[in-house]
Formats: C-alpha cells, structure tokens, sequence
C-alpha cells in the first residue's frame, strides 16, 4: 500500500488533538478501578513519572535512540491510561497526523461490535443478507457460505493472491470460508455491512459511535484499494486505552465487553494468534500475511504473554498488555524493510522496553 504524503497537509487541517472529561474510571468495576480517562475537548492528559513505577530511566534514551534511527515518527507508552513516555521524531509533533495501516482494521472490528450490539447485525449472519448478492463472483451457494465473523477472522475463502481490489470480478473462489486462513483486505466489506445495516455511511455512523465518544481526531482516507485511517498518535493512544479498558470509556461501555473479548482471543483453529483483526501474542503457532506456512512459537517472544496488538504496515502499532497495564504506540517509516504486520523491529523494540520497565 503506497500511502500519498501529500494528503498530510489537506488533513492536517482536519485533525485536531482530542480528550474529554477527566477522570479514572468507574469505580464499580474492580478490572477499571484506577484507570486514568483523558478529557474530550482538551489537550489535557495526566502524565506519571518513570520514576513512580520504578521503571530504569538509564534504559529510555537507549530506547528513544532505537525509535529514532529506525525512522520512528512517534512514540507513547501509557500506564493505567497515563502517559509515562510521549516522544516525537523527525519534525513530527503529537498533533501531526499519520496512517494506521491495516493496525485500523481493529477500528472496524470495534465498530462491528457497536452495530450488532445496537441490534443492526449479526456477524454469524452471510454478508449477502446485508450487501445483496453477486458482491463476489464465486457460485450464490458459495458466498452464502461467507459470514460476516469469517471477514474478521479472514476465513473468507476467496483468493488473496489476486491483489487487494474488492470488486466482484476480484473476488474468487479458492475454498469454501472457514476452511482457509489468509490475510485479505475483503475485510473492507465489513464497512459496507455496517453502512447498509445502518442507513448511514461508513464515516458517519463510525464518528457517531466510536470517534466522538472517546475525542479522537482523524478521518477515513480511501487511498486506491484501501480504506485508510489517518490521525495523530494520541488518537491511536485513546483508541488502545478504550481497549485496555474492556471497551469502557470512564462510565460509559462503547465497545460491548464480550464481544471485544472474543475479539482478543483466537478467533479460529486456523490461525491461533489471530482474533477479529487482533493479533495475539502468548499462542504456540502463528501465520503470517501472503502465506500459508504456520510458524511454531510465539508471535513476539520477548513480549509479554498475554499482549495483543494492532499492526499496520510498515511498523504501526499499537500493543496492550492488561497484565503490565500498558498500551504503546509507534507510528512511522518502516522501520527496516517494508512489511504488512509483524517484522524483527517488534521483538527488538520489545527487549529494549523490557529493559526499561523491568
């Protein structure tokens, strides 16, 4: 995916810093007990020192060196919803924006939970029985077998070899869904779903129910095949906080909490490091995008266990880990070669924050 530069100035324009309402969360709730909210309408965000967590302050400029030389645009780690590092790179600022990559298709995933919560979906219901039919030129009994769960879990079927363009003609029969795991950006019909299902477009229904109501700036860019999300570092860092704190944004759940939990678990026996979108760290076995090869080990094995995380390409990421209560950020240049999720540069990086919190 080649992203145009360009679009920076134009959505510059667009994208202003977030954050609502202060406060830790809601009280009632023991897992949310003490997590820290960023206000909506300011650029207000409570900080917590290195020195509070006892964290190595010695090891911070090694990693912040390491961010840097491999063209890192941003960089932020929360505690608990705090901000304890926030470091900007190569003129970026925390108002700049940038591209998701595929880390946004868990925007998606998110927002699909919101519609069949409000009762406008059901992800086990055929995708046809939202966009019609013929959205794939495989047989009718073929695409009826498609579901709207198998385009978060990428169990299609369809061929992903034939490139990332979504039209009909583009969408072929290789076996039926479920039976296949590949990495396919078919997952974008999930946006036409949800805008039929709706009565809204895309943009709109996704602003109203999930943009809004955590403050993130941003927009929906459509860049050749793709359905790009741009924003600054700040919004990807309240959309992970949403997360960390089980689809709860101070008193209000946005996110439905079952769902989001089986988002953040495999979500097939194709594919155990892989949920709605989320990739999951901590499983014996993984596959990777463009191939079918399974992989013994842990997807990031100097990560911790139980993280998941949103990678985009190119090295956007966004990384939770609810047993050390962080979420991190890093958006940038590809940080070695191009890629379209996982590279060396995640492991790396996570030795030298280990090194830093340990």
């Amino acid at each position: 995916m080649r992203i145009s530069f360009p679009y920076l100035l134009m959505f510059s324009l667009l994208l202003f810093s977030c954050s609502s309402d202060d406060n830790a969360s809601d009280n009632n709730n023991p897992q949310l007990e003490g997590i820290y909210f960023p206000p909506l309408a300011s650029d207000i965000w409570e900080t917590k020192s290195l020195e509070e967590l006892n964290w190595d302050t010695n090891e911070l400029q090694e990693l912040l060196d390491y961010l840097e030389i491999n063209n890192s645009k941003s960089f932020m780690v929360l505690h608990d919803g705090k901000i304890v590092v926030e470091s900007y790179f190569d003129g970026h600022t925390n108002t700049s924006p940038w591209y998701w990559a595929s880390a946004g298709k868990t925007l998606t995933t998110s927002v699909t939970g919101i519609a069949q919560d409000e009762g406008l979906l059901n992800i086990n219901d055929k995708v046809s029985d939202y966009i019609g039919t013929g959205w794939t030129s495989t047989p009718l009994e073929k695409e009826d077998l498609i579901t709207c769960e198998n385009l978060l879990t990428m169990t299609s079927g369809l061929d992903d070899s034939l490139g990332d363009n979504v039209s009909s003609s583009n969408l072929q029969y290789i076996t039926d869904a479920g039976e296949r795991w590949a990495y396919h950006n078919v997952y974008v019909k999930l946006q036409d779903v949800i805008a039929s299902a709706s009565g809204q477009n895309w943009s709109s229904y996704f602003n109203a129910k999930l943009k809004d109501r955590i403050g993130m700036s941003g927009a929906w860019i459509q860049n050749g095949d793709f359905s790009v999300y741009w924003s600054n570092t700040r919004s990807m860092a309240r959309f992970g906080l949403l997360t960390y704190a089980n689809g709860k944004w101070q008193n209000e759940q946005i996110i439905p909490e079952a769902f989001l939990n089986d988002a953040v678990n495999t979500s097939q026996n194709l594919n155990e490091a892989y949920g709605y979108m989320w990739w999951l760290n901590g499983k014996s076995s993984f596959r990777l995008p463009q191939t079918q090869i399974q992989f013994s080990g842990e997807l990031i094995p100097d990560a911790p266990g139980d993280m998941y995380s949103a990678l985009g390409k190119n090295d956007q990421k966004i990384y939770i880990s609810p047993s050390n209560k962080l979420v991190v950020i890093r958006m940038g240049n590809a940080a070695d070669s191009e890629n379209l999720a996982l590279s060396d540069f995640d492991n790396q990086l996570w030795i030298r924050i280990n090194a830093m919190i340990n």
